[in-house]
């Protein structure tokens, strides 16, 4: 599951970014920043007009960001921007949580062994990261979710990978807020490296103290930017079709 989860932001150069993708990166930046009002309808002829794009790629942009849970369908027609989550984030991150420490902790309570190889391959790709780390993205949010996963199935159960990947899925638009700024991609690929590294050396205890002080980490910093993002929404003015 991991090598087929995991993405290859760590190999070759970026690719060429076609129109269509171009404003999907904007409309969806400016989306989990809360630059749209609440409820205003994202206008196909507005957007083109402000990112100096045409409708085509606008419209492909949104049906895009639709199907990402980013925006809504708007009574009079196209889309409006979706409130970002801030209620029930803590209650899925003790989920998260809980899942995640069981997997690190699993091998001790049923006299199991990681698959070390897998692990190793992990920090190896964590480790090129480091290197050359990538630009500010929401979309990290997709290789972040990779290394979790990862970690689990080296655990050996696959119940656990697929309920942990579940729980990704209902935070998965909220956790985008946690990629925004490039000291958050340089501290998650730090913390990732410390609890894979104490996982291969076989210190349960340090890689589970590791991950739960990363998890409280990524969970405040995402409730103070999605509440952030949703107060700047309900402050806007009216935003023209």
């Amino acid at each position: 599951m991991y090598t087929e989860a995991h993405t290859d932001l760590a190999a070759g150069g970026p690719p060429r970014v076609s129109r269509a993708e171009e404003a999907y990166a904007e409309i969806k930046r400016r989306l989990l920043l809360g630059e749209h009002r609440l409820g205003s309808r994202l206008g196909e002829e507005r957007l083109g007009a402000e990112l100096g794009i045409s409708r085509t790629p606008i419209r492909e942009a949104l049906f895009r960001l639709h199907s990402e849970g980013l925006i809504d369908r708007h009574p009079d027609g196209g889309y409006r921007p979706r409130a970002p989550i801030v209620s029930g984030i803590r209650e899925l991150y003790e989920v998260r949580r809980g899942l995640e420490l069981m997997a690190v902790m699993r091998p001790l309570a049923h006299g199991s062994a990681y698959d070390i190889a897998m692990l190793e391959h992990i920090r190896d790709e964590w480790t090129i990261l480091a290197e050359d780390l990538p630009e500010p993205d929401p979309g990290f949010v997709i290789a972040d979710e990779a290394f979790h996963l990862g970690i689990a199935e080296a655990s050996g159960n696959l119940a656990l990978v697929e309920l942990l990947d579940h729980v990704n899925q209902r935070i998965r638009v909220v956790r985008m807020q946690d990629f925004m700024a490039r000291d958050r991609i340089a501290a998650t690929v730090e913390q990732h490296l410390h609890i894979v590294t104490a996982l291969i050396a076989g210190d349960l205890d340090e890689a589970a103290s590791g991950l739960g002080d990363h998890l409280d980490e990524s969970m405040a910093v995402v409730e103070t930017l999605a509440a952030r993002a949703l107060a700047r929404m309900l402050d806007r003015k009216e935003d023209r079709a």
